[in-house]
């Protein structure tokens, strides 16, 4: 492809930049990231771009008008990543990429400055072309790894002025290269904290043993009358509103096919575990869950100390599936948790976060157009799925501006985002250009 190392080099530049957004002292390197991207922008063909100060991270905000009378699509992304810790388990420095084995090795290389780029290459593309039929919104935000907050406020404020008919989004990914497929849905999220409360201080437990609770046992017993053996969850209402898919709708999802004895190898386990009478990819797309995500209190220093520690805490987490809202199941969690508990500890459980389910209509013109993309350049007929993961801002896109999200990414899990070594394989980066031109050409709304 004409042009294609221009991008891998100017990639290159990008992910040199530690945008880490969760590191609270990273403004200059987070403001650094968001002007290259503004600069970016205007060197790939966009009329107008600026960088809007937040109270948080940048936003990055352009524009491309091809005309006052046609349609209006946004292309979204993010530039802020992932800590790249712990830096002894990566191979080279996560901010010094490298291209080796065809695949580029550096923190963001796929999440998701690489999908950011692969759009900036088909945009810079299809204007040069003059195959642009829409006007084009960019926005880029810096802290989609941490929430997303000063996106959604600043949505909500100026969602008058940010009409459009379409979000596509290059922050996913595919089941396979063999097997290319577009992610339909996205499962929700809620996340809280218990915090359990015994005696006043940490007590000794020969002295106080079988006179006192311990608070890290009733914890431990609070959490485990969750589920059941087979990970149905237990607290009353938590599945009023699953939608249950037919058998029609689940034979599409089952058309993803997970080698089975791969995946358990994969992640080393012996045997999987789940909701009876669900397939695999059924339990991880439209079926809810239950995590512990970590669970602490007590003495884990070196060494012995016989205690009854006086607090226990746990995190945990639910993924939510459409029609749940986060607000619902938080409450439902928390309200279980309070009245199950045994009136000799007190509890305590703080709801820390939350964001909604996402499900695309099978008949949006824009999803079809997509998958005709994805077939001409894959040359195999591509597979929908619903991911089991969360991206909170697609739905409130949804909520505030009232508009459908294409989830179009090239992603693979052998990518490694969010760990060490995260990369992204150079056949994937200029597939997914290649997809997205013939997208554009062939968009209708």
């Amino acid at each position: 492809m004409k042009n294609y190392d221009y991008f891998i080099n100017d990639l290159l530049e990008f992910l040199k930049i530690p945008s880490v957004s969760a590191k609270q002292d990273n403004s200059e390197n987070m403001h650094k990231a968001a002007i290259f991207l503004k600069e970016i922008l205007l060197k790939y063909g966009a009329d107008y771009a600026e960088v809007i100060k937040t109270q948080g991270h940048p936003i990055v905000y352009g524009e491309k008008n091809v005309s006052k009378d046609t349609k209006t699509i946004i292309i979204y992304g993010h530039y802020d990543v992932m800590p790249a810790e712990p830096l002894e388990q990566w191979k080279t420095n996560p901010f010094e990429p490298v291209i080796t084995d065809n695949k580029i090795f550096a923190r963001g290389a796929n999440d998701d400055k690489g999908q950011i780029f692969i759009q900036l290459a088909a945009f810079k593309y299809v204007v040069e072309h003059n195959f642009l039929k829409y006007n084009v919104k960019f926005i880029f935000e810096g802290e989609e790894e941490i929430g997303s907050t000063s996106l959604k406020q600043w949505l909500t404020l100026n969602k008058e002025n940010i009409n459009a008919s379409l979000i596509v989004v290059s922050d996913t990914g595919m089941i396979d290269e063999n097997k290319p497929s577009i992610t339909i849905g996205l499962r929700g999220l809620v996340y809280l904290q218990i915090k359990v409360t015994g005696p006043l201080r940490d007590l000794h437990s020969g002295l106080y043993g079988g006179a006192v609770a311990n608070p890290i046992n009733i914890l431990c017993r609070l959490i485990a009358s969750v589920q059941d053996n087979n990970g149905k969850i237990l607290i009353p209402g938590f599945y009023d509103d699953v939608i249950e898919f037919d058998n029609n709708q689940r034979a599409l999802l089952n058309m993803v096919s997970i080698d089975e004895q791969k995946y358990k190898e994969e992640i080393g386990v012996k045997m999987l575990y789940g909701e009876q009478n669900y397939t695999l990819i059924e339990r991880t797309s439209i079926r809810p869950t239950f995590d512990v995500c970590g669970i602490w209190g007590g003495y884990m220093g070196e060494g012995s100390k016989t205690i009854i520690p006086s607090v226990a805490f746990a995190k945990v987490s639910s993924r939510i599936v459409p029609a749940q809202t986060s607000k619902k199941i938080a409450e439902l969690i928390k309200d279980y948790f309070i009245k199950v508990a045994p009136p000799y500890v007190s509890i305590e459980v703080d709801i820390l976060h939350g964001g909604e389910p996402y499900l695309m209509p099978l008949n949006h013109k824009a999803l079809i157009t997509a998958k005709e993309a994805l077939r001409s350049t894959y040359n195999i007929e591509p597979a929908f799925y619903i991911s089991g993961g969360s991206i909170p801002i697609i739905s409130e896109f949804e909520q505030i501006l009232g508009v459908k999200s294409l989830l179009l990414g090239f992603g693979l899990d052998s990518d490694a985002i969010h760990a060490p070594n995260e990369n992204f394989k150079l056949s994937q980066f200029e597939k997914g250009i290649k997809t997205l031109i013939e997208f554009y050409k062939n968009l209708e709304l």
